[in-house]
């Protein structure tokens, strides 16, 4: 059994993600959203789709970026 980086729960079911050179252990999807997903500035969400960036800040949305004043956005979706 392996411990949750999150949580700190023990189970027999943890998986990995390698973030660069990092390696995580999550009990669940929702330990790891919390742990790595960025944070919207604007409203503050876990942002776990693509969002959309402006000087290396990342926003949930178009919405919440412009709020911010962002003008020159840029999504990553392909």
């Amino acid at each position: 059994m392996a411990r949750c980086d999150q949580c700190g729960n023990d189970y027999d079911k943890t998986f990995e993600v390698k973030v660069a050179e990092e390696t995580y252990t999550f009990d669940s999807f929702e330990c790891a959203i919390q742990k790595l997903a960025p944070t919207c500035p604007h409203c503050g969400c876990r942002i776990i789709g693509h969002g959309v960036e402006q000087d290396d800040i990342i926003y949930c949305c178009a919405h919440c970026a412009a709020e911010e004043g962002a003008s020159a956005l840029t999504d990553r979706a392909p």
